[in-house]
């Protein structure tokens, strides 16, 4: 009798729905870093992203060893195998700088079928005028391979040759700027590495201009928080002191 018993209450714990903790996490957000940057860059929004219920996959890729198709290419294809792998019913993107350009890339020669949002932090999505005075010099090149050549602000540029997007995307960019020199370069407010005008998009959601450098936009904590509130509604939170 207690040998049934305990057959019994075997079989009715595997077939019982599993625990709450065990079937969250079917929604992924993989994280695209910027330009020279690794993924430890983005560890605060995964901390942030994981602690809300996301799946996150911080990928890691080598930014300045090709062009910006192959780059794409090669980084969210592989991040696209793992997800499948993972079962994850919806993913969403979040990138930082050339990260967004990235992911414009990829999609325009691919269909993400459980595509779900983006949030882009200070996309150079129109270009950057550093790149248009800088990006010819030995240095500049040496320092930010081919895709940091692709980034200028010309009608042939890889940025404005990438047209719109179709699906929900919101824009973040800083206003501050601790790279002096840069900003003389760049009209109008900017974050040391891009203009707040040329980080918009057309076709996006929602645009949001915080307080903060180009470096550290993805470890400001209302950047964080405005992201995690993007993922879930599709636009950012309307309060006194955010500007649009």
């Amino acid at each position: 009798m207690i040998f049934l018993r305990k057959i019994c209450l075997i079989i009715a714990m595997a077939t019982s729905p599993l625990p709450a903790s065990a079937t969250e996490n079917q929604e992924c957000v993989i994280l695209l870093h910027g330009l020279c940057r690794t993924s430890h860059s983005m560890a605060p929004m995964e901390r942030a992203l994981s602690a809300s219920g996301y799946r996150v996959l911080n990928v890691d890729y080598p930014s300045r060893t090709a062009a910006i198709d192959a780059l794409s290419e090669d980084a969210i294809g592989r991040a696209l195998a793992d997800t499948e792998k993972s079962g994850a019913v919806k993913i969403h993107f979040v990138t930082h700088s050339l990260g967004g350009i990235l992911v414009r890339s990829y999609l325009s020669r691919h269909t993400i079928q459980n595509l779900g949002r983006v949030v882009m932090l200070g996309p150079p999505n129109q270009g950057s005028e550093v790149v248009d005075k800088l990006g010819s010099w030995w240095l500049f090149k040496k320092l930010n391979g081919p895709a940091g050549s692709e980034l200028g602000t010309d009608e042939n540029s890889t940025p404005n040759q990438l047209g719109p997007v179709s699906c929900c995307v919101g824009v973040i960019a800083g206003d501050r700027s601790i790279n002096w020199i840069n900003s003389l370069l760049i009209p109008g407010r900017d974050d040391g590495k891009v203009s707040v005008e040329r980080t918009k998009l057309k076709g996006m959601a929602d645009h949001l201009v915080i307080h903060a450098t180009h470096p550290f936009l993805m470890h400001n904590r209302k950047a964080i928080g405005q992201t995690i509130h993007f993922l879930s509604v599709g636009r950012f939170e309307r309060r006194p002191g955010n500007s649009a």
